[in-house]
């Protein structure tokens, strides 16, 4: 079977010359899994922006509303970090719609890979941290409000807190929030995951592999979820400008390897999102991120 994968042109938007946010990486890391024969051409699935009721299963029509026709107010803007523009808006509603894809194909092939996508800041009312719409919390619901999926297990790798995410299912025990972050790191006020597994500055690969063996595993057979969704954030890497932890490519690469392996092992559908990452090198950050598709294309390949 060969990997399904999901891009759009358009998760690529202008922003202002010199913005942190590192907007080329979506479109580089498409172009690198062509250029480097991780993927062929016909593998990526293109999709399509949700309708405004799938977003608002999460997020309130006022929120959804505003942002969408640009009338949401400057301070809630400057929370978000990003300027609004019409450009970002559809590449917003295309992101979400790219991970719904993306859980979509993986209960039909067992896994599947954005190329984009972990926006885990997005509360119901309002965006932070680069984060608009929240497409994994988005998507669990879509899935559920149709019926295919019930039990949801979120497993948020990204090196801050996946707060929103965090919020948005405090009450609901159909969707089981796993976060493992750095503890002094964005966000200063952390929400309460199901299981939140804070971490000290500079840990390393091994302490870090340790620690994820010790609960992934125990999670998946204990919560046995019709689907989980994967947000494979790079920004605990030592060389990322926002992480405070030191894993190497390597450390990252076995825990790719070691999230897939695990779900595929169980035969849990695996929805995988490339989340944070952010560095002045692009071609390294980009790297970073195929390294989720990569793992995923050799635990395939395990497969046979």
């Amino acid at each position: 079977m060969s990997l399904p994968l999901v891009y759009h042109p358009d998760y690529v938007s202008p922003l202002p010359p010199g913005h942190r946010f590192p907007m080329a990486k979506f479109g580089r890391l498409q172009q690198m899994l062509i250029q480097t024969q991780v993927a062929e051409t016909q593998q990526f699935r293109t999709p399509e922006p949700p309708p405004r009721e799938w977003l608002e299963l999460v997020h309130t029509p006022a929120y959804v509303s505003a942002y969408c026709e640009g009338t949401l107010d400057p301070k809630a803007i400057r929370r978000i970090g990003l300027p609004w523009s019409p450009a970002l808006v559809r590449r917003t509603c295309c992101a979400v719609g790219g991970t719904i894809l993306t859980a979509e194909l993986a209960l039909e092939f067992g896994l599947a890979c954005n190329t984009a996508g972990g926006t885990h800041h997005a509360f119901p009312s309002y965006g932070s941290g680069f984060c608009i719409f929240n497409d994994c919390a988005i998507a669990a619901r879509v899935l559920q409000h149709q019926g295919k999926v019930k039990q949801v297990l979120i497993i948020d790798l990204d090196v801050h807190q996946g707060d929103g995410t965090a919020t948005i299912f405090q009450n609901d025990r159909t969707v089981f929030t796993f976060s493992m972050h750095c503890a002094a790191n964005f966000p200063l006020r952390k929400a309460h995951s199901d299981l939140d597994v804070p971490l000290p500055i500079g840990m390393e690969d091994r302490e870090y592999l340790q620690t994820l063996d010790r609960h992934l595993p125990d999670l998946l057979s204990e919560i046995k979820p019709d689907l989980v969704f994967y947000n494979a954030g790079v920004d605990p890497h030592s060389g990322d400008a926002l992480g405070k932890l030191s894993l190497t490519d390597q450390g990252l690469w076995c825990r790719e390897m070691q999230v897939i392996s695990a779900c595929q092992r169980g035969g849990y559908p695996l929805a995988c999102v490339i989340g944070g990452g952010y560095s002045p090198d692009l071609d390294a950050l980009v790297y970073r991120h195929s390294l989720l598709h990569r793992a995923a294309v050799e635990v395939l390949s395990f497969k046979g």
